[in-house]
């Protein structure tokens, strides 16, 4: 049976940058949309539990929150605590979250000192953590999609070695250690991007991992990935360019894949009015595609908004009506994580002088206060209510039971 995802990734403002990812399904009557909690709650599809979601289960997600017109906050984790982070808020809001890792993310996981000749740092980062995320994921009560982010074609030896952990994670499991994982091809010329995807597809639809692919150029610079100078006319994606990589992408058999468009998205936060936004690519990729492959569907692919950080509800909104089911949010994670570090030091600053002595007393101790967990859990409870914002943004609360 063929399984086609494809995700456009649309850059939709800010941040990180947005990209959007679609999948195709069998075409189908779009669900109206549920505004109750509770009455989503009740729908989560019976494929759909706790923990980390894959293959069939995956897909079940993506078109529940179609249909329900919610989105999937993403989030770049580059510790144990921003994982904890992202499980407190899903919990809390009854959400689902998706966790993800990026190449320089993955050797920080393992550390700086560790040896990274061929990224096997970058590589055992990400594959220890998933390994973690897996076992206390089912403890919070929902669902999780583990995902790594940007690959580029010089970083291919590190989407090898993620590849191998999930076969043979799979040969024992059944199911691939993670849920999806992206390539970064789009400073290739469109041909060669669709062809090296198209490739890697073949061989991770084997496994039932879904295909992430970056089509147009995110502007800005994020975790080693600088497109701060790069022509202006590259930051927009045409229909016809989505269309191209959904009819070679949709041939393969069991194929999941998402795509990632740009329409003027760029990395990192950026005063109003720096960055102009084409979301109407997004609404003109969907009708240009349900023309092309006949569907009766208004809204024939589904869609990922990356890069949340510093964009307004109204550009979520709008994005969440297009079908955009996965929002990510690193920017502005990032920032909440330091700002619960800052807000910490700023309380407690005459406890964190010294080991020994503070206002109450020159001899008293002060090891409760600067015991690293202090600061941290602080970070993660500032993190958790970002989180819950965006979640509230995305309309993604309560639609867990």
């Amino acid at each position: 049976m063929l399984r086609v995802l494809a995700t456009l990734a649309l850059a939709l403002a800010s941040a990180e940058g947005m990209r959007s990812s679609a999948f195709r399904r069998p075409v189908h009557s779009t669900a109206s949309s549920i505004h109750a909690s509770t009455a989503i709650a009740k729908s989560m599809p019976a494929t759909v539990k706790p923990g980390v979601v894959t293959g069939q289960a995956l897909l079940d997600l993506l078109e529940h929150a179609k249909a329900n017109k919610y989105a999937i906050p993403a989030v770049n984790v580059v510790s144990s605590s921003a994982v904890a982070a992202c499980l407190e808020a899903a919990k809390k809001n009854k959400s689902p979250v998706i966790i993800q890792f990026s190449r320089g993310g993955g050797q920080f996981l393992a550390g700086k000192a560790a040896d990274n000749k061929d990224d096997a740092a970058c590589i055992a980062g990400c594959v220890g953590t998933a390994l973690h995320v897996r076992q206390v994921a089912k403890l919070y009560g929902v669902p999780v999609i583990l995902h790594t982010d940007h690959c580029m074609k010089s970083w291919l030896p590190w989407f090898d070695g993620l590849l191998a952990a999930n076969e043979e994670y799979f040969a024992e499991h059944k199911e691939p250690l993670f849920s999806s994982h992206m390539l970064d091809l789009s400073e290739e010329p469109l041909e060669e991007n669709i062809a090296i995807c198209k490739k890697y597809l073949e061989r991770m639809a084997k496994i039932n991992l879904l295909l992430e692919m970056e089509l147009g150029v995110t502007g800005g610079e994020e975790d080693g990935v600088d497109n701060s100078d790069v022509d202006n006319s590259l930051l927009y994606t045409q229909p016809s360019e989505v269309y191209e990589v959904y009819k070679t992408l949709s041939q393969v058999p069991n194929g999941m894949f998402t795509v990632a468009a740009a329409f003027g998205n760029v990395h990192g936060v950026y005063a109003p009015g720096n960055v102009k936004l084409t979301p109407e690519i997004l609404h003109n990729s969907q009708k240009f595609i349900k023309e092309q492959i006949g569907s009766s569907s208004d809204k024939p692919v589904f869609f990922v908004f990356h890069g949340g950080s510093g964009s307004s509800r109204e550009d979520i909104q709008y994005a969440i009506e297009a079908g955009v089911i996965k929002m990510n949010i690193d920017t502005d994670t990032q920032w909440s994580y330091w700002d619960g570090i800052r807000s910490y030091e700023a309380e407690f600053h005459p406890y964190l002088q010294g080991q020994i002595g503070n206002p109450e007393s020159p001899i008293k101790p002060n090891k409760k206060y600067y015991d690293p967990r202090m600061p941290m859990r602080r970070a993660e409870e500032f993190t958790a209510k970002r989180l819950g914002e965006a979640m509230a943004d995305l309309n993604s609360v309560g639609v867990c039971p």
